[in-house]
């Protein structure tokens, strides 16, 4: 029998420490993951129900009008990413000038357009109104919640996450239930959305200190904002670009296979959102730690979705498409290497590097140019495009990701 090493009141406290910080981790990992459910869940369960409750016509404008969110918000996804970093690496900051600003250009961007969406999406007159009041609520909300995520309070960050998506989706399906038709469910879903920012507010706050920390500038937030459009943009971009080049069957089958993308793309984001606070103070264990999570998990979709992917499709898309399983694998590979080049953005996002996105507009660029020219009419032709689009993009992110720091760590106070 071995001898038993003697501890000493520093390695038990140590030890109690490292076995503290590993619950309270598993625990916010758990809380987020489960907030993340919610949101999508919420969020599936508007176009579910409304296709149940909306004449066609209704249903488009209903899609049309929550696509316009997704899209006018993404300065408030930016907003969110900025003072996440910021906090982390200085301590609470004011952030409430810019938070203002931000919602106000999102939401008049919206009010300025109402002629031309009116005109071009055939809207009804008061419905980028009540859109931009959801926006709005939508970026007010994100600086609470990049408050919590930069002081690391992932419980309350699940929370206020779950809260957002009652606030933002809830009403829109609560109208639906009552037969409002779209205007209506925007308008309750308008009404709901407005009264979350002040409920965040409260669960983020912390307590009063002077604080010497830099003020968050208006190009952190264009930064951050930017590096999410360019995710959303080039990890959709060949759904786009299959309504152009494929017969409308095609297109209907890639869009159930990028179901299987997203998915790869969206289910290990868990560890990205843990690591970033400790990315923005220089800790570089925690990106490999969430790169191996998001890899071992992008892998195990991808060997399930191999081994499995006539369920994988009928699953997503019905049994009319049990014929195009054994493309699930690689639609899989795209999202999963998408799920590393998102936490390799985040690293460079906290680092404070100058052009963190650009790898990714540059993967763009290279997908819509290859298929100018090959123009692949077939599923497994512009696939194929895709998951080259998606290895060189991460490949050209990890090279970036090498580079040191621009900015310097600060430790908050």
């Amino acid at each position: 029998m071995s001898p038993r090493r003697a501890v000493g009141p520093e390695g038990t406290a140590q030890t109690e420490l490292t076995r503290g910080w590993s619950t309270s981790l598993g625990t916010a990992g758990i809380s987020v993951t489960l907030a993340g459910i919610l949101v999508n869940g919420l969020a599936y369960l508007v176009p579910v129900l409304a296709a149940r409750r909306l004449d066609p016509a209704d249903l488009s404008a209903l899609a049309a009008a929550l696509g316009l969110v997704a899209i006018v918000g993404v300065p408030g996804l930016g907003l969110q990413l900025a003072v996440a970093v910021h906090h982390a690496r200085h301590g609470p900051s004011d952030t409430r000038r810019l938070t203002a600003v931000t919602a106000a250009v999102c939401a008049a961007t919206l009010i300025a357009a109402t002629p031309l969406l009116v005109t071009a999406l055939d809207l009804p007159v008061e419905m980028p109104a009540l859109l931009a009041v959801t926006t709005a609520a939508i970026v007010l909300c994100s600086r609470s919640l990049g408050e919590l995520q930069g002081g690391q309070r992932f419980v309350r960050l699940a929370i206020g996450m779950a809260l957002l998506a009652a606030g933002r989706y809830g009403g829109v399906i609560a109208g639906l239930l009552l037969g409002t038709g779209p205007t209506g469910a925007l308008a309750v879903g308008a009404l709901t959305a407005a009264l979350t920012p002040v409920v965040l507010a409260r669960l983020a706050r912390e307590p009063e200190r002077q604080s010497t920390a830099p003020r968050l500038t208006a190009a952190q937030v264009v930064a951050g904002g930017g590096a999410t459009l360019a995710m959303l943009v080039v990890s959709y971009a060949d759904l786009l670009l299959a309504r152009q080049l494929l017969s409308p069957s095609d297109a209907g089958a890639y869009s159930v296979g990028t179901v299987l993308s997203k998915g790869a793309l969206w289910a290990p984001q868990v560890a990205a959102v843990l690591a970033l606070p400790r990315l923005a103070r220089g800790d570089r264990r925690s990106r490999s730690v969430a790169l191996v999570v998001t890899g071992a998990c992008g892998g195990v979709l991808v060997l399930t979705s191999a081994l499995a992917g006539g369920l994988a499709f009928r699953l997503a898309g019905g049994p009319d498409y049990d014929h195009l399983g054994r493309y699930a694998p690689l639609f899989a590979a795209v999202g999963a290497l998408y799920a590393v080049t998102f936490v390799l953005l985040n690293d460079r996002l906290a680092a404070g590097a100058r052009w963190p996105a650009a790898p990714l507009w540059i993967g763009m660029a290279g997908l819509v140019a290859v298929t100018a020219a090959l123009r692949p009419h077939t599923v497994p032709g512009l696939l194929l495009a895709a998951l080259g689009t998606a290895i060189g993009t991460t490949a050209m992110m990890a090279v970036a990701a090498r580079r040191p720091a621009r900015t310097p760590v600060v430790e908050p106070d």
